[in-house]
């Protein structure tokens, strides 16, 4: 019987080397550079690259990079306004690197045979981490130990307090992953529901003529999806950045 699947939708997922140096005269010393790695590079010079081409510092008239650039940062600032406020405009170029990385990895992944950093539990759960990390240090650094008032809700009676607090703490200490999975889970999702339909069309269209004839329908509706998955590249990167200047400005203002 011959199998659906030409080989299996997560696979596009495994973190793989593509470059291995082994040095025995160290011991087991390895060093690896991954498909995971090599695409993160490629993400952080297809950002640097981006707004090295749209630089317009010598240039009288602007060019549609720039112009784009300089919209897209104006749309950063304005979320970073209204989430934090207009005097907590030094997050802007956080939150705006944060941003391009994200958005940018998101949408090279959506190129044939490339792969997603995004959908690396490291960098996803890794952001979210240090983000949280971050968060936490810059609440501790303002306000100090009344910091901790945060996990006690105001009005609360004194009989309660335990048990709120053990609620708060729990859902403080939930962003530390939630935000990663968020971006993760979604990314994934899309990617592999991509893959497992790619397969079953290619497999419709190779069969015989009339069968590919039919398939034309149902690959309308695949390409509408792929607009879709690109949508929620966009998407995704821009609600991780909304909630991270939600986080931030509950550790200013101690919402």
């Amino acid at each position: 019987m011959t199998n659906f699947f030409i080989n299996s939708p997560l696979e596009q997922f495994e973190v793989l080397p593509f470059i291995s140096v082994n040095a025995p005269i160290f011991g087991n010393f390895n060093l690896s550079l991954t498909n995971l790695g090599f695409y993160t590079i490629i993400v952080t010079f297809l950002v640097l690259g981006l707004h090295i081409i749209a630089n317009n510092s010598y240039k009288l008239i602007p060019s549609k990079w720039s112009i784009a650039l300089e919209s897209a940062y104006a749309s950063v600032q304005g979320m970073v306004r209204d989430q934090i406020g207009a005097n907590n405009e030094i997050y802007t170029p956080f939150i705006y690197s944060l941003f391009f990385f994200i958005i940018i990895a998101n949408l090279n992944g959506n190129i044939p045979y490339g792969f997603t950093v995004t959908t690396s539990v490291i960098v996803s759960i890794g952001l979210s981490v240090m983000i949280f990390i971050g968060v936490t240090t810059l609440g501790l650094r303002i306000h100090g130990l009344h910091f901790f008032s945060y996990f006690i809700p105001s009005g609360t009676p004194l009989i309660l307090v335990p048990m709120l607090v053990l609620i708060e703490l729990i859902s403080y200490m939930a962003r530390a992953v939630s935000l990663g999975v968020r971006l993760f889970a979604n990314m994934v999702a899309g990617h592999t529901l991509l893959k497992i339909l790619s397969t079953f069309l290619y497999k419709l269209f190779t069969s015989s003529i009339l069968v590919a004839v039919f398939t034309l329908i149902p690959f309308g509706i695949f390409v509408a999806l792929i607009g879709l998955e690109l949508a929620v590249s966009v998407i995704q990167a821009y609600v991780f950045c909304v909630l991270t200047c939600s986080y931030i400005k509950d550790a200013i203002n101690l919402h």
